[in-house]
């Protein structure tokens, strides 16, 4: 029984915003020369009236188009991450299923994967699909914090404002051996789930009412942790995909990441020997887009042909802190 990723097809809102944006609120900060917030070029962010499930069904606009309404309807699975849920109390599954005309079998909103949501996705699909509870799935993700979290009027004065951005994606994925999905290795780290916080001045919870707006909770020390195990977890979730499917990491044809930022981006095609045109980002046009980076990469290497029918593409990223990583590798059958 093989399960492929079909297709992806994706979303970017708005007009590309400049690091000039951001120059204008710039204060001191003393992480600003911190290479973890080197900012991009340009990034996008989500309309002040648009929600999740709008950059969702937009985002699969695509999809219907190539495929059909009726592919994408017809969906025995729904899996969704919402990076910032429209409503606290739930995500975006059953607004997303009723908005894309779904009724699906299964719908599922995963939190736990952060930047690595797709590939999380994409072995909840397999599983799925494999044990027969559908033939079709589909993986809609939407990152939404860059134009509402980050753009609060002091949190964007920070040097961490600057590097996010907004997108969406959905994947398709179904019972064919069109796109086999090869290989999937998924890995919590429990241990660093709480070194990810959000920091109010004065304190508060998060949901408590007060004059201070939430921003990520980033010291030097916090930094130069996370920075180690993104380093080593996402090149030790790769190799481990690759030696079970028999490929040198420097065999590989395409390498797609999230992007958190370019120092990241260098030193995982270093360790997996890749050059440069190898490993795909967006990072100067699109920012951190957290879990719509790696969609929304594969969409413009398909796009741009740069991934070829019987390419194998890997799929790596780690997430928060550093709490949870993942990798999959598809052999790509084209878009037809």
């Amino acid at each position: 029984m093989t399960v492929s990723l079909i297709d992806v097809s994706t979303y970017l809102p708005g007009e590309p915003i400049s690091a000039d944006y951001y120059a204008q609120f710039a204060e001191s900060d003393d992480l600003r020369d911190n290479l973890m917030f080197r900012a991009p070029k340009f990034r996008h962010h989500v309309a002040e009236d648009e929600t999740a499930i709008d950059m969702v069904e937009r985002a699969a606009a695509g999809l219907i188009e190539r495929h059909g309404h009726d592919v994408i309807a017809g969906a025995d699975i729904l899996i969704t991450h919402t990076q910032m849920p429209d409503v606290p109390f739930y995500g975006g599954g059953g607004g997303t299923a009723h908005r894309l005309g779904m009724k699906p079998n299964w719908v599922l909103d995963l939190h736990n994967g952060g930047c690595a949501a797709f590939v999380l996705g994409l072995k909840v699909a397999r599983t799925l699909i494999e044990s027969g509870e559908g033939r079709t799935a589909l993986i809609a993700i939407a990152s939404n914090a860059a134009g509402q979290a980050f753009n609060q009027p002091t949190v964007r004065r920070k040097a961490q404002a600057a590097v996010p951005g907004d997108g969406a994606a959905v994947g398709l994925v179904s019972l064919s051996d069109e796109s086999p999905i090869l290989d999937i290795e998924c890995r919590t780290y429990g241990q660093y789930a709480g070194d990810m916080t959000i920091a109010v001045d004065p304190p508060r919870k998060w949901w408590q009412p007060g004059e201070g707006e939430a921003s990520i909770g980033f010291t030097e020390s916090k930094i130069t942790k996370v920075l180690a195990r993104g380093n080593r977890q996402v090149p030790e979730v790769s190799y481990a995909v690759c030696d079970r499917i028999g490929v040198k990491p420097r065999d590989l044809d395409l390498l797609v990441t999230n992007q958190p930022n370019r120092a990241f981006l260098r030193n995982w095609r270093e360790a997996l020997e890749l050059p440069k045109e190898r490993h795909r980002d967006t990072f100067d046009e699109c920012g951190n887009m957290f879990a719509a980076g790696i969609p929304v990469n594969l969409d413009r290497a398909i796009t741009d042909g740069q991934l070829k029918k019987g390419d194998v593409v890997m799929m790596s990223a780690f997430a928060h802190a550093g709490d949870f990583a993942g990798a999959a590798a598809v052999r790509w059958g084209g878009r037809g």
